[in-house]
């Protein structure tokens, strides 16, 4: 639609250097992230630079999870930025009178989708915005309609506390209307043994001392959990490789934070192997508690920025590129300083950079860029490295992907 507005010289007119809006595609493929579009002559439409995203971090896979009906589904979509005229006025997509379209696209997309467990227990699955690029939860419609059906609702925030959590507590929960009684921090020795810094080879094998040295990091994840006022819980998730000491070593240094932790194998005895833990996040969750965001709407875009950097990430500074400042200047001139902000960051690490592991000091937040998703109604400023659409690794999984004779297929678990 975009492009047909440019074409046919549509008002309001369109100027192809601003154009804020990518196309998506649901495969990692990096030679997409920026590519020139409507070459081939005049008929091909206007030439300019266009990129690629993946899906989860569409805007609208934003929208769709944080819409609870189909007028506000149709009001988020026609809030969507799609760029600027010549003139730098913003166009949204009510601009190109398209917002019913799309809702109507989205219709049966918006019904929470609800499946069997192995164990024949229902389940609500919908939704798959990243946690990294994205609010990183499930629907808010799911959500709701699971409060109101069940008596306990658990959910999953995506990644690690410094970005499922943070978001749920500051974008989902805002405007869900919710807020839960109790955060459970999914942790595993392996993870921790990494941080240590052990090999990712070499994690199968006991190392108490790399366990020891990587439990910083889930000392910080632990401190971020508890800034926003509800209790904790450690879940210390069980691999088969796990000896005791390593387990019993986790659950003492929680136990020494303040935060009960209890070890879990719901892989290998299904939800019999959650039986403590389930007991225990109840015995956590009737204490009184308030959930409370980590900034007021209010402040200032760039304070929100240094205060989810600071207080989670515990980054020294943040560093605003030239890029990342216009940015800034623009989404605050168009009147959206209120939003929250979804910050891009590296999962695999608490700071910008993938290879700062364990609990990363003294280091300086750096923001390249910052996007505005104004519909989804938050703003994206994107750190470090981070891309937003992701490259196929070393070996793909499509070369030990196999089919037999017989039809049997290899490779695809």
């Amino acid at each position: 639609m975009i492009d047909n507005h440019l074409f046919r010289r549509k008002e309001p007119l369109l100027d192809p250097r601003r154009i804020g809006w990518p196309r998506v595609m649901d495969m990692n493929d990096r030679a997409l992230r920026n590519v020139i579009l409507g070459l081939g002559g005049k008929e091909n439409g206007v030439p300019r630079e266009g990129s690629f995203s993946i899906t989860a971090a569409s805007e609208v896979m934003a929208v769709l999870c944080l819409s609870r009906n189909y007028e506000e589904l149709k009001e988020r979509l026609s809030n969507i930025y799609v760029g600027a005229t010549y003139g730098n006025e913003p166009v949204f997509v009510r601009d190109l009178k398209v917002q019913g379209a799309m809702a109507a696209v989205l219709k049966d997309a918006l019904k929470p989708n609800i499946v069997q467990t192995t164990e024949n227990t229902p389940a609500f699955v919908h939704g798959g915005p990243f946690a990294n690029i994205a609010q990183g939860a499930n629907s808010v419609l799911a959500t709701q309609l699971s409060m109101k059906l069940f008596d306990v609702t658990v959910t999953e925030a995506g990644f690690g506390c410094d970005l499922g959590a943070e978001k749920f507590f500051d974008i989902v929960c805002r405007y869900g209307g919710f807020a839960p009684s109790a955060v459970v921090l999914v942790a595993t020795v392996r993870a921790l043994k990494m941080h240590g810094g052990k090999a990712l080879a070499d994690l199968k094998s006991p190392d108490v001392e790399a366990l020891k040295r990587g439990l910083e990091n889930l000392g910080k994840q632990m401190e971020n959990a508890a800034l926003f006022g509800v209790p904790v819980v450690v879940a210390v998730n069980r691999f088969g490789s796990d000896s005791e000491e390593e387990l019993e070593t986790v659950r003492e240094y929680a136990r020494e934070k303040g935060i009960p932790a209890e070890v879990v194998d719901v892989w290998g005895h299904g939800g019999g192997g959650a039986v403590a833990l389930a007991e225990r996040v109840w015995q956590e969750a009737q204490r009184p508690s308030r959930a409370t965001p980590l900034y007021p709407l209010e402040m200032p875009l760039e304070e929100k920025i240094r205060c989810v950097a600071g207080k989670v990430y515990g980054a020294r500074d943040v560093a605003f590129t030239s890029q990342a400042e216009a940015d800034l200047k623009r989404i605050k001139g168009y009147g959206f300083d209120s939003l929250p902000v979804c910050i891009a960051k590296t999962q695999k690490s608490l700071s910008d950079n993938p290879a700062l592991l364990g609990r990363p000091r003294e280091f300086t937040l750096t923001v390249r860029g910052v996007n505005l998703s104004s519909g989804a109604g938050f703003v994206v400023p994107v750190t470090g490295e981070m891309l937003l659409m992701p490259g196929l690794p070393k070996t793909p999984a499509a070369e030990v992907i196999d089919i037999l004779p017989d039809g049997e297929l290899l490779g695809i678990f």
